[in-house]
């Protein structure tokens, strides 16, 4: 294949446009995480060296670390920071920013990863599930239990999920640890508030598009030549309800990773969340925001892994988008 016939490629095509949505988001965020905290009333330079530090002190502080330059002059500064993988150093630790991401981040990627696959796996079978069993109006009362039961997990915050699940399962029953990561029986609490309602939401979406290809010909030709009732579900139904569950199980993931902040905090979880709430409480600006920029740049990264693999399960449709 020639160069142009290459570049003309769909694939190619796709990947281009994907790569460079991805540019200008991650530019966003860059921009907002920067500006953001800046903007916030209050001197983390005072915070971090006590109300009582001395003026000529904190405006010492403030220059070494170029806070009483020009908005402009700061930015450009930070980005050419950025590009030699510096993201500032702790107000109130010293520590390198970057240090603090490396040791942190494992730990966040863990229970967000598993939380997302979670909620894959019990929501595609089970949302088809629900559907094949509730189809043409059949068994309203699970139906109506499905629904209420969903509807009320998708409403409740994460952090009251997290506070309960830890009241019941770790204080009540004894059954887990209350917090911190250690030994594989930590990970359930994190991971279930994490994915409950998430979960729930999916469930609702993957019944109503079951719901849909059900009615499809093509599974009442199946039906017709009596073919098992898992060759039809899992062969014709569950592939193409996977699609479109994919697609909403990617807008899901932003609201997830972004859960773990609240969550980790409940649990004592290490990871950056965790340690980007406490670096707010204390206005450790550097701190926040290189971890807004790590949660967004993560966030994106995933939407980014989603679309491919919607391309692949689907080329006709994701492909071909304009």
């Amino acid at each position: 294949m020639s160069v142009p016939q290459l570049l003309r490629h769909p694939w190619t095509v796709f990947l281009g446009r994907r790569t460079l949505r991805l540019l200008l988001s991650l530019g966003f965020v860059l921009t907002a995480s920067f500006a953001m905290i800046r903007l916030v009333p209050g001197d983390p330079v005072r915070a971090a060296l006590g109300v009582d530090a001395a003026p000529d002190l904190v405006a010492a502080r403030r220059h070494a670390l170029g806070l009483d330059t020009p908005f402009l002059s700061q930015y450009w500064h930070y980005l050419g920071g950025l590009l030699h993988g510096d993201l500032g150093t702790s107000l109130v630790t010293g520590t390198p920013v970057a240090e603090m991401i490396r040791t942190r981040l494992p730990a966040t990627l863990e229970i967000a990863g598993l939380a997302f696959a979670a909620t894959l796996v019990v929501a595609l079978p089970g949302g088809l599930l629900a559907a094949v069993r509730t189809r043409d109006g059949r068994r309203p009362r699970t139906e109506l239990a499905f629904t209420a039961v969903t509807a009320g997990m998708a409403g409740v915050p994460d952090f009251v999920l997290a506070a309960g699940l830890t009241a019941l399962l770790a204080v009540g029953l004894q059954l887990l640890p209350v917090a911190g990561a250690a030994g594989v029986g930590s990970f359930v609490l994190p991971v279930l508030a994490l994915s409950l309602a998430p979960t729930a939401v999916l469930l609702r979406i993957v019944r109503v598009e079951a719901l849909k290809v059900l009615n499809e010909d093509y599974l009442r030709t199946a039906r017709s030549k009596r073919l098992s009732p898992a060759r039809r579900y899992l062969r014709h139904a569950a592939p193409n309800t996977a699609t479109a569950a994919l697609t909403v199980a990617g807008g899901l993931l932003p609201a997830l990773i972004a859960g773990t902040v609240l969550v980790e905090k409940v649990f004592a979880w290490p990871g950056i969340g965790s340690a980007m709430a406490q670096s707010a409480v204390a206005q450790d600006f550097p701190v926040v925001q290189a971890m807004v920029l790590v949660l967004g740049t993560t966030v994106l990264l995933a939407g980014l892994l989603v679309d491919v693999l919607l391309a692949v399960l689907d080329p006709r449709s994701a492909i071909r988008e304009m």
